[in-house]
């Protein structure tokens, strides 16, 4: 049965309130019954928004009968529950675990999916340390690697697209402090990452003008002029390519490309001999 049924129920929920679960409880040892009608009745709490105890019957699946197909649809359920209710490291472990034992499954692509949307939804503001961004993002290339056909993988695109753009606005800020210190070498690194390993992102276009401003700064005036000139080339209406093509006219030269410079190399195939 495909993810689909499992969540016939469950699906309709969305992200509900309430995620903290009661961990002070006793626990309850069921009595040995059929998995299909355990596994039922953790799918009706669920619909009664009784969390906590809807995974205690998935877990009861689990235990008594491991070796079961209810139990693999137990152990799904349990990520899911802990993913709708923000509890993103146990969802993590729990859909791990079943990737661990059931990876070849109908469901794997699903619950990768859980494990790389759990890491996106922690995504923290361009101030914070990224590093659950980059979690995300190799969660996220991991189900488009594995499972490229799945629906899994079109959403993971996109969600892969909005991290990288993170990842970039990090870098942009860092270059900017960097600017506005008069650190002009450690601005151009973090300039540096955007354009060649965020191109498609919606910053390379500041990244190619913070360059240009950096490099001229520093009065190293052809990369100047190639970092204006592939912005140019890429971006000619842009209003930053505007702004880069006044900065190096004031010194009394003109955008210009030099094809040995780092900045044109980085997008040779890209830009360079067509447009982005």
């Amino acid at each position: 049965m495909r993810l689909a049924g499992l969540l016939l129920i469950g699906a309709s929920l969305g992200a509900c309130s309430g995620g903290i679960f009661d961990t002070n409880k006793e626990e309850v040892i069921y009595p040995d019954v059929p998995a299909e009608q355990r596994y039922n009745e953790g799918l009706t709490l669920m619909q009664k928004e009784d969390y906590a105890e809807a995974i205690r019957r998935f877990e009861d699946v689990d235990r008594q009968h491991p070796y079961s197909d209810w139990a693999r649809k137990a152990m799904l359920m349990i990520a899911y529950i802990n993913y709708t209710q923000g509890q993103y490291d146990e969802c993590v472990g729990a859909a791990r675990r079943y990737l661990t034992l059931h990876p070849g499954s109908a469901d794997a692509a699903y619950a990768q999916f859980l494990i790389a949307s759990s890491y996106y939804d922690q995504i923290p503001d361009i101030s914070r340390d990224q590093q659950r961004t980059q979690r995300a993002i190799d969660a996220l290339e991991e189900i488009v690697r594995k499972y490229p056909e799945t629906e899994y993988a079109v959403s993971a695109k996109k969600k892969i697209e909005v991290a990288r753009d993170q990842l970039a606005g990090k870098e942009m800020m860092v270059g900017r402090y960097y600017l506005e210190q008069r650190n002009y070498a450690g601005a151009i690194n973090r300039f540096k990452v955007v354009v060649t390993k965020y191109q498609t992102t919606r910053h390379v276009e500041e990244a190619l003008y913070r360059l240009t401003e950096a490099y001229m700064s520093l009065g190293i005036v052809s990369e100047a002029q190639t970092s204006a000139a592939v912005l140019g080339y890429n971006f000619p209406d842009s209003s930053w390519y505007k702004d880069a093509y006044k900065l190096v006219e004031s010194r009394g030269v003109s955008p210009q490309m030099n094809e040995q410079s780092w900045i044109s190399k980085a997008f040779k195939g890209f830009g360079l001999g067509g447009k982005v």
